[in-house]
């Protein structure tokens, strides 16, 4: 938690960023009355940058302010957890530079992100609706964790992050 508090006005930058880029691309689904973004881009290379908890609060809360700004309040408390575990365990093992470990542990983030959005798409609206989100909440990731990666390997070289 030390770093939260030493990286308050970062992570206060990178929420709006991400919800930001976030807004920038919205691709709505209408099965499922949600949307596919690049949430998971700022989402990704937070949690690379700061570790779990930054990822954690990075997620939760703009996913959650996305939700509120586009009118699916419906989704807010389901956003909030699903990003903010996504968030933290993509981070959690942030400071392995293998490409190999950062790779697993957005993955695992992913499949975290597209299971709790199935079973929340199967709570409000139904099984198919649940299934139909599978399809575009993978597309969401794919595009998040290269995007992300890339963003980390310029980082990494560039030296401006640890």
């Amino acid at each position: 938690m030390k770093i939260i508090k030493e990286k308050l006005a970062l992570l206060a930058m990178l929420i709006a960023l991400t919800t930001v880029l976030a807004l920038t691309f919205i691709f709505p689904v209408p099965m499922t009355k949600g949307y596919v973004n690049f949430l998971e881009v700022g989402i990704y290379t937070a949690a690379m940058l700061l570790g779990g908890p930054a990822g954690a609060i990075v997620g939760g809360i703009s996913g959650g302010m996305l939700d509120l700004i586009l009118g699916y309040p419906q989704w807010l408390i389901f956003s909030v957890v699903i990003h903010g575990t996504q968030g933290y365990v993509a981070g959690k093992w942030s400071g392995n530079k293998q490409n190999v470990t950062r790779i697993f542990f957005l993955l695992l983030a992913s499949v975290i992100m597209i299971a709790g959005y199935f079973v929340a798409a199967t709570i409000l609206y139904g099984k198919v609706a649940g299934i139909a989100s599978i399809f575009g909440n993978i597309i969401q990731n794919v595009f998040g964790v290269i995007i992300s990666m890339i963003i980390i390997k310029i980082l990494d070289r560039l030296k401006i992050i640890n």
